[in-house]
């Protein structure tokens, strides 16, 4: 583990990995960005957790399979601490359903392959650092087919029922990949309600981010793939 504190305004970023060689890839691409700076390594989930509340980072590069606890758990108990505005972006060699849709629902503002070119990684951080969320794009159509294939009987949410008919709105054209610009042009407001609109669906829906808000709005069949 190493850890670094003088930041001057940068991007404070978490390496958790437990393949030492990926994380000194990433800690050489990313100490060349002159917003962005690596102020801790870890090779465990639990370590993961024990150096975010110590190092409060605004961005954790988690990896899923690690020693002691995974990266999903390790991203949950992340999330949930109340003192840590920290958001996680999941990077993984592995692009399997279950890693996708349970660091998903763990809280994850970013989900990448190892795979993607060293810019897309350096964009991501920026991206999800922003506030933003992000999919690998070889694996949004799997967030489409899942839902494709889940059928009629999708779960109702009560939740859904303290949304005013606008924020439903919102919420279905978030789903459907619309902007917030592009949601003002197509309901005829303004772009500052429309974000008004998108931080009341995420705090109502108790969501984190609209990565979660578009999982959320086709499980419980708010809207279905093609519309």
């Amino acid at each position: 583990m190493t850890a670094e504190t003088t930041t001057d305004g940068q991007v404070r970023i978490l390496l958790a990995d437990d393949q030492a060689m990926i994380s000194a890839g990433f800690k050489l691409l990313i100490d060349i960005q002159p917003d962005l700076v690596v102020v801790g390594e870890a090779t465990t989930g639990a370590e993961a957790v024990r150096l975010a509340a110590e190092l409060e980072p605004d961005i954790v590069l988690m990896d899923v399979q690690m020693p002691d606890m995974d990266g999903i758990e390790a991203t949950s108990k992340i999330v949930a601490d109340p003192k840590l505005a920290t958001r996680i972006l999941v990077v993984t060699t592995f692009q399997r359903d279950d890693y996708l849709f349970d660091a998903l629902r763990a809280g994850a503002s970013g989900f990448l392959l190892k795979t993607a070119p060293p810019e897309d990684l350096v964009d991501a951080i920026r991206v999800v650092a922003a506030g933003h969320s992000l999919l690998d794009p070889t694996v949004t159509g799997q967030v489409i087919e899942r839902f494709t294939t889940a059928g009629p009987g999708v779960a109702r949410s009560e939740r859904l029922d303290e949304l005013t008919e606008r924020e439903r709105e919102v919420l279905e054209q978030m789903a459907r990949g619309l902007s917030n610009a592009e949601i003002a042009e197509e309901l005829f407001v303004g772009e500052t309600t429309v974000k008004t609109h998108v931080s009341n669906v995420l705090s109502k829906l108790g969501l984190r981010d609209r990565v979660q808000a578009v999982v959320f709005a086709y499980e419980h069949g708010l809207v279905k793939p093609g519309d």
